[in-house]
């Protein structure tokens, strides 16, 4: 019969493992195993350079050609964890997260919600043939019957913040939590984003190559309840 001391600690034990979050790191530093590799480019000459590779350990995004590295697995109730930098000029980049049908706008972007690298618009949204709302939508928007997903439509929803990117070359933090239908973005503790009635709840997330070279240092992801 187990003492009054040993039930305590397995009833710790217990609660410990029960509220302990499970993270897991998207960068095995080594490989892009976990990944694949969506570039046009690429279909019709095998000799097109990849734009994604592993580099001291980060996931690197070249920035051409333009395409996306996509996990392999499906997500959902997730915090994901950036750090990023631009490595040299900064300009353009994404995280699309709810990722499904592949190259379902432009022949290039698969169907998506994208939050926003581009320096001085990090924590923008854009709607890629699935949308989202936020609070002040049309000011951030634009005319409501414009909205939309697709080709021609108001797809980008500006952020809540101006500044709170760090200066060129610097690292920044970016978290992004999606739970249920709302995302909610975060750039160096600054809230810059916060969407709900998203009209995709999970898949895939990617990363993109759009111009500038970017460097990931970490892509840690906690699962929620």
């Amino acid at each position: 019969m187990k003492t009054f001391t040993q039930l305590f600690l397995v009833m710790m034990v217990i609660v410990a493992a029960c509220s302990r979050e499970e993270t897991i790191s998207l960068i095995n530093g080594e490989n892009l195993e976990g990944w694949h590799i969506d570039v046009p480019a690429m279909d019709n000459n095998p000799d097109t350079i990849n734009p994604f590779i592993v580099h001291d350990g980060m996931l690197v995004s070249l920035g051409t050609p333009g395409g996306h590295i996509i996990t392999d697995e499906v997500f959902s109730n997730y915090r994901l964890v950036a750090e990023y930098r631009f490595a040299g000029k900064p300009g353009n980049c994404g995280i699309l997260v709810h990722a499904s049908t592949p190259r379902d706008l432009y022949g290039m972007f698969p169907k998506s919600l994208e939050v926003q690298l581009q320096h001085e618009q990090a924590g923008d949204f854009w709607c890629i043939q699935e949308d989202i709302k936020v609070d002040n939508m049309v000011e951030r928007r634009g005319p409501e019957e414009e909205w939309g997903g697709s080709e021609g439509k108001r797809r980008h929803i500006e952020n809540l913040t101006d500044g709170s990117e760090n200066p060129a070359g610097e690292w920044n933090t970016m978290i992004i939590e999606c739970k249920g239908d709302e995302i909610t973005v975060w750039v160096n503790d600054d809230l810059v984003n916060h969407g709900y009635e998203c009209t995709a709840t999970e898949g895939q997330i990617a990363i993109q190559a759009e111009g500038s070279e970017v460097e990931f240092r970490k892509l840690d992801l906690t699962k929620l309840d």
